[in-house]
């Protein structure tokens, strides 16, 4: 039997990982079966999938069901139908699990449905399969009985240890360089009724500390650079959460991790630990609200919230917020506070969403009692509801693409709350007219995908330009840009690779004055209204204090990454124009002689610059 497991993902990204049909794959290893990934991504043709799909000559086609790509795969399932009539067709995953009668209403030319994890059921499947018999009765497997819908829920596994590892079986070998899924537990505890993660049971099952350390082990063998964990509250049990943040800053200190984490569970040793290596935190706040976010079960303390955040700032550690407007009782007035609340935390992006109405949860059953008007297919969005009108939720979008663009892309968070204050304005009414002003320069509704990095940088700053002047602040407009300017470019360095450096015995060998030599492409070269070190020494961006203090005075500096931290060299303006005139062709002598700078002080500064990684040779 050929049994092919169709993966298609949202966008080409880090995360693009077939996790779920890896695990199914490690499960059959031992049954007569080959397994045959097909991976896909939304937008795709769907005669190429279905062509490619095809091409596998599977008996057996599964696929992985989520909310953005239920129509697609329903469609290449039709042309597989269509095509090979005697082909089987199954589904599983969140979607298929939330709501299997309606998706077994939906997809006449779906056969079965694997209800819940599918390691243990698919077995069952195939050996049943293999052996001609009836899949009658096999638990977690929903088929259609008549008009009738025959499902036999099965457990979840008790024991994930005695589950295979689709990375210890080698089946995501060839995934972990660009990034890889890595699971720590299954399910999640807390049943907010917003959520389907756990698949509607409120129990937590971990996997044992001495696989996930054997399969760290062969992720760093591997060569993995960059992990997501999957746990719902890796934090939540908090012995084990700091021995694996101890072990991984032990054996993993290169790699950078991606946590999800509750606020009300950190303590001041996990944000030092969390501090201690690379790594990024995404935070559920959702709501702001009390009244709001007691009303789906997630209650909030919002002190103690700031509190627990507060030990991650001064820690360093980079997070993000997630926050969804339109949950019962939200309005456009409490996102907008919502909003203000998250942003005066300093988190270093947001992620803001509209609520989805997902199956499966509280809220799709009381959907009709709260009076919640929302799309009947993916993706799930409210279309509004007595406290949230349709007219809101637009200009909620519109505040949150605002957002998407100005702070979360701009990497605003070390500047944004200093130019707000110096504004007198809260951070939501400042996204308002940045998404007023946003749609009047461009005629059209924009998101952050529409813009480059380097585009929003100007945006930022054309922006600023025009509400400085227009609140009568414009004396402090060159400090704020300056601190605009610099953050953009510390962030590009921070991303770029830097040169190979020479050895002390390589540079000693250099002739530089006699050498053609360029600006490494991970230097970024820079001039500031202020001098940039001092702007930056004074901390919280202080705009009025800062133009009282400080004498306006012309600065340059080189912006480069070195040792694994973006150092900031302030230069004086000669080496800053040499530097501007290194080109690769001309002798840098030459060109220090045109700008009369004396040829010792030039030879020591460019030594200086080629052990930094500031300049390489040609």
């Amino acid at each position: 039997m050929h049994l092919t497991l169709v993966t298609i993902h949202a966008f080409r990204s880090p995360q693009a990982v077939p996790l779920a049909a890896a695990c199914l794959k490690a499960s059959l290893e031992d049954r007569p079966v080959t397994v045959t990934f097909a991976e896909f991504f939304c937008g795709d043709s769907p005669d190429d999938i279905c062509r490619a799909i095809l091409a596998t000559q599977p008996d057996l086609v599964g696929f992985s069901l989520y909310a953005w790509n239920l129509d697609e795969c329903f469609s290449v399932a039709e042309r597989l139908r269509s095509q090979a009539s005697c082909l089987s067709i199954f589904a599983g995953g969140p979607e298929a699990t939330a709501d299997p009668a309606g998706i077994l209403a939906s997809a006449s030319v779906v056969d079965f449905l694997v209800v819940g994890e599918g390691e243990v059921t698919l077995c069952e499947v195939v050996d049943r399969l293999v052996a001609g018999a009836s899949l009658d009765g096999v638990a977690g497997v929903a088929r259609r009985k008549g008009a009738a819908i025959e499902l036999v829920r099965r457990e979840p596994v008790a024991d994930l240890g005695s589950l295979p590892s689709p990375y210890l079986s080698g089946v995501l070998d060839a995934f972990i360089p660009g990034g890889v899924l890595w699971q720590l537990s299954r399910g999640c505890s807390f049943g907010c009724d917003f959520c389907f993660d756990g698949m509607g049971g409120r129990s937590v099952r971990r996997y044992p500390l001495e696989r996930l350390e054997a399969e760290l082990d062969h992720l760093l063998r591997h060569g993995a650079n960059q992990v997501v964990v999957l746990d719902s509250t890796f934090n939540l049990d908090v012995g084990r959460a700091k021995a694996l943040l101890r072990l991984l800053r032990k054996k993993a200190k290169h790699i950078h991790f991606h946590f999800e984490a509750r606020a009300e569970l950190l303590d001041a040793e996990q944000a030092r630990l969390f501090g201690g290596m690379i790594c990024s935190l995404q935070i559920g706040l959702q709501t702001a609200d009390a009244e709001v976010s007691r009303a789906v079960r997630r209650p909030l303390n919002r002190r103690a919230f700031a509190e627990q955040i507060g030990l991650l700032n001064r820690e360093g550690v980079v997070f993000g917020f997630d926050l969804i407007y339109g949950l019962p009782g939200d309005s456009l007035a409490r996102f907008r506070e919502t909003l203000d609340f998250a942003l005066s935390l300093y988190p270093n992006s947001l992620a803001i969403f509209p609520l989805a109405v997902l199956p499966g949860t509280v809220l799709a059953a009381r959907a009709a009692e709260l009076q919640l008007r929302y799309l009947p297919s993916p993706p799930y969005t409210l279309l509004e509801s007595p406290t949230f009108p349709a007219a809101a939720l637009l200009a909620a979008k519109r505040l949150a693409d605002a957002c998407d663009i100005f702070y979360s892309r701009g990497k605003a968070v070390a500047w944004f709350n200093g130019i707000v204050v110096a504004l007198r304005i809260s951070p939501a009414v400042f996204l308002e007219e940045f998404s007023c002003w946003l749609m009047h320069k461009g005629g059209k509704e924009c998101t952050e995908q529409d813009y480059r990095d380097e585009d929003i940088h100007l945006l930022q700053r054309e922006f600023l330009a025009e509400i400085f002047v227009r609140r009568k602040v414009k004396r402090l407009l060159a400090a704020a840009l300056d601190l605009v300017d610099y953050h953009y470019q510390y962030a590009a360095a921070l991303l770029a690779v830097p040169p190979c450096i020479p050895s002390r015995r390589e540079l000693v060998r250099i002739d530089v004055l006699r050498s053609a030599l360029a600006v490494a492409p991970s230097t970024r070269l820079a001039t500031f209204s202020y001098e940039i070190l001092d702007l930056l020494e004074a901390g919280e961006p202080d705009l009025p204090y800062l133009c009282s203090t400080l004498q306006r005075s012309a600065s340059f500096a080189a912006i480069y990454p070195h040792s694994g931290q973006v150092v900031t060299e302030s230069l004086a303006e000669p080496y800053y124009r040499l530097l501007q005139r290194l080109d690769g062709a001309t002798a840098a002598g030459c060109i220090a002689a045109d700008l009369a700078i004396p040829l010792e002080q030039v030879q020591e500064f460019l030594e200086f610059a080629l052990s930094e990684g500031i300049v390489c040779p040609v």
